[in-house]
């Protein structure tokens, strides 16, 4: 098996947590997506307006709408709409509930735990190269959290609700990027393995899901056994939709936090794009909240990375070069607030639904501002500033 060169020193690491699921991870670090591969192949040829007509054509209608199109962009949709049979769409309710109750902390946790982590490993590579968060960083935030807000809407991870469509669109994307991160010079295949790999797909799908759970639950949130198992299966589908191969879909929670674990033992160190990226992320967040008085910026930075440092450890954090602690009961009063406030929400249903409401309507501001609606534009270059709209 080929294993690229900078695993060779955590592979040790992460056997020792799993060997068998180790030998999946490092084998999968030098595949992309088959499935999706094979439809950029399809539409390398192809005007770019004629392939935005195939995938709107496609997405909405399914394989029979688009008889014109390449037997692989049919065959795609066709495997995309198999529903597999562990996914159960009448048990989506609790993981919903769960997280729109929730949904304050969880993008906390998620912006300042789960995505910092997964871009202190390889992934910060593609984003790097290309651009698109170092160029695009606020506009891609608020597309991951458009994103988990739309699969975890009633009915968005139905065949035609918006949260699948994003889904979808995001394995597509990510199967363009790997045909222009393929043949560009800056990557390295020997060192660091297929750009995108399957490996890297499942992994942030264990971060988001597990990991983001586990994070959370730092801040104070803890959610029904049936709400974590609900909220699991809602991100294992969408993951399946992604493209995860089912050999690295987490079953579960703890199946997640193994991955999760083990992907972060397998990476090499952050490097300066990982630091880079990591500390971008978190500069942008006051942004991406609608912060505008730069003191306000200022103070939210402090408390983010206070925060942060306290969910991801000290060790990482000083890998990524964050600023010394300064808050040290930051997260202690975060974590004492908020199980007041779910004292308070149990025994005052008008609070409850009041606070649903306040983050439902934040939510929003955090997501769909930006008017990104499901574009089916694929990327012309392989760096952002180079690739504008057509």
């Amino acid at each position: 098996m080929q294993i690229p060169s900078a695993y060779q020193d955590g592979m040790v690491h992460a056997r020792r947590i799993d060997p068998a699921l180790t030998e999946t991870y490092l084998r999968h670090t030098m595949i992309g997506d088959p499935l999706a591969d094979a439809v950029m192949a399809a539409f390398r040829d192809v005007p770019a307006p004629v392939q935005r007509d195939w995938m709107h054509r496609g997405m909405d209608g399914g394989p029979m709408a688009v008889a014109d199109a390449p037997a692989a962009w049919r065959d795609f949709l066709a495997e995309t709409e198999r529903v597999p049979d562990w996914f159960d769409p009448g048990f989506t309710g609790p993981g919903c509930r769960a997280f729109h109750g929730n949904s304050e902390m969880l993008i906390a946790a998620f912006v300042g735990a789960v995505l910092v982590e997964g871009f202190s490993t390889l992934i910060s590579k593609s984003f790097s190269i290309t651009g698109r968060l170092v160029d695009q960083g606020v506009r891609r935030l608020k597309q991951n959290n458009r994103h988990i807000s739309e699969i975890f809407l009633p009915g968005g991870l139905d065949r035609h609700g918006d949260g699948w469509k994003m889904s979808v669109r995001i394995r597509l994307m990510h199967a363009r990027l790997r045909v222009l991160l393929a043949t560009a010079e800056e990557w390295d295949t020997p060192a660091w393995g297929v750009p995108l790999s399957s490996a890297h797909i499942a992994f942030a799908t264990a971060a988001f899901s597990g990991g983001l759970l586990d994070r959370a639950r730092k801040l104070g949130v803890e959610p029904t056994e049936d709400e974590r198992r609900s909220f699991m299966m809602i991100w294992r589908y969408s993951g399946h939709l992604m493209g995860v191969a089912p050999e690295l879909q987490a079953v579960d929670e703890a199946a997640a936090m193994r991955l999760f674990r083990l992907g972060m033992a397998a990476e090499p160190p952050p490097d300066l794009e990982a630091i880079l990226l990591a500390n971008g992320l978190i500069n942008s967040a006051p942004v991406v909240a609608g912060i505008t008085d730069a003191g306000q910026r200022r103070k939210l930075v402090r408390l983010i990375y206070s925060v942060s440092r306290s969910m991801i450890g000290d060790q990482l954090a000083d890998a990524l070069n964050y600023p010394p602690a300064r808050n040290f009961g930051a997260l202690a009063a975060l974590r004492l607030r908020n199980r007041a406030d779910r004292v308070l929400r149990r025994h005052v249903p008008a609070w409850d639904r009041r606070r649903r409401a306040f983050q439902f309507a934040q939510m929003i501001d955090l997501s769909f501002s930006d008017g990104a609606g499901n574009d089916y534009r694929m990327p012309a270059h392989l760096h952002a500033e180079k690739d504008r709209p057509s």
